[in-house]
């Protein structure tokens, strides 16, 4: 079926995103969706992954002009609070372990990540989306 608002509903990721590390562990991570103003023009930066395994990528260190949320689900219908896994994430130089299904705020210009998945009993379900017309990290350290 057709519609005039096709244009509206992504269903793909973002083949090679600007200012984004590619991921190198494709058994770890599956790009889900992507969007931003070079998808759909005036739209803001989202995107979705699925984590199934720990991993070894991360961001580097850095900070946004925009605030950033970043989101951990874990796939249990039983459980749905459980993240049935492990997600090691900094912010400023503290690091935090979230074991349940959550949302992290990153206000703008406030330092976060490195992000690892540490244990992933089941799939995490991953978003990060900031009211930014496109990803750019800003003060990223190596």
């Amino acid at each position: 079926m057709s519609s005039k608002f096709d244009k509206y509903i992504i269903t793909q990721p973002k083949p090679t995103p600007k200012n984004h590390e590619v991921m190198d562990e494709p058994d770890v991570m599956t790009p889900l969706l992507w969007m931003d103003d070079s998808i759909i023009k005036g739209a803001f930066y989202m995107e979705c992954n699925w984590f199934h395994k720990p991993t070894q990528y991360s961001p580097k260190t850095h900070t946004h002009e925009f605030d950033e949320v970043l989101a951990y689900i874990g796939m249990d219908p039983e459980n749905p609070k459980a993240l049935n896994g492990e997600v090691e994430f900094w912010i400023e130089d503290e690091k935090l372990t979230l074991t349940e299904s959550c949302i992290v705020y990153v206000p703008k210009g406030l330092k976060h990540c490195p992000m690892h998945i540490r244990r992933a009993d089941r799939p995490i379900f991953h978003f990060s989306c900031g009211m930014a017309e496109n990803y750019v990290r800003g003060n990223q350290k190596d």
